[in-house]
């Protein structure tokens, strides 16, 4: 395995690390993105992992950051941030495609990084498949019960309930700032998994306990999406007793597996030999 830093893209204002395994594949390569804020090594050093992981397989990788983020600058284009990273993908692509001689890629995204990995596979052609890190999903009813049913016939959540009640005062909850994040609509995400695979893309959806305020149980996926849930090239994991970060070492594992077996049993590796 090879890792090497380049500064690349249209204005040279990306940068990312490039790994290239001893044997090559013909098929695709890996492209990691930023999970939030969080620089290219990813949360407590996931995507460095992964992306030595998916190295070791026969994979090769990119994890690098998008425009303002980490070491990267502004291409100083006047562009929507959905055009910026869309861009930002192309030129990650071309750089892995030169460097490697892949001509499919994978996006890797966690939270908005999966949001971004989103926008990107619905118009670069060259996508292959996506895995998305606890990516888009919608609260349904069947979740409402699943989560709030219990929680009627426990008396901590009504001691909590009555504390707060008693301890706040509405009117500065009122005025406290709402950071909540607003998803597209359902159905225009709906929409765009449609075209996705239609086109043949591979997709992987995965889900960890941390999101257990917005999905808490697999048959949500269905309940969100319909019968796109149930298309082969969909797949769906949910890591029920792991963190959205997957900070410990055991539950990291299990999410590495869960990538690497996907990926090696939708984009085999064919080994080649790779030129200096």
């Amino acid at each position: 395995m090879r890792e090497n830093a380049f500064r690349f893209g249209r204005a040279r204002h990306l940068v990312g690390v490039v790994g290239l395994p001893a044997s090559a594949t013909d098929n695709v390569g890996v492209i990691v993105l930023n999970a939030g804020m969080v620089h290219r090594i990813g949360p407590f050093r996931l995507n460095v992992e992964m992306t030595r992981r998916l190295n070791a397989c026969g994979y090769p990788t990119l994890r690098f950051d998008l425009s303002t983020l980490g070491d990267s600058s502004a291409s100083a284009e006047l562009e929507s941030r959905p055009q910026q990273i869309r861009a930002d993908v192309a030129d990650a692509m071309t750089l892995l495609g030169e460097k490697s001689g892949c001509k499919g890629f994978v996006l890797v995204g966690l939270c908005s990084g999966a949001e971004n990995a989103h926008t990107a596979a619905c118009t670069e052609t060259r996508t292959a498949g996506a895995i998305f890190l606890d990516g888009y999903v919608y609260r349904t009813a069947g979740f409402m019960l699943r989560h709030y049913l219990p929680r009627l016939f426990s008396p901590k959540t009504w001691r909590g309930f009555l504390a707060r009640h008693l301890r706040n005062n509405p009117q500065l909850a009122d005025d406290a700032p709402d950071f909540r994040h607003e998803f597209p609509q359902r159905s225009a995400i709906r929409t765009d998994l449609i075209g996705m695979l239609d086109r043949g893309l591979k997709l992987s959806f995965i889900y960890s306990g941390g999101m257990s305020q917005y999905f808490n149980h697999r048959r949500q996926f269905r309940e969100c999406f319909g019968r796109v849930a149930t298309h082969p090239g969909l797949s769906l994991s949910f890591l029920e007793d792991t963190d959205h970060t997957y900070i410990l070492d055991t539950d990291r594992d299990r999410l590495l597996d869960v990538i690497e077996d996907w990926l090696l049993h939708n984009f085999p590796v064919v080994a080649t030999s790779i030129s200096a």
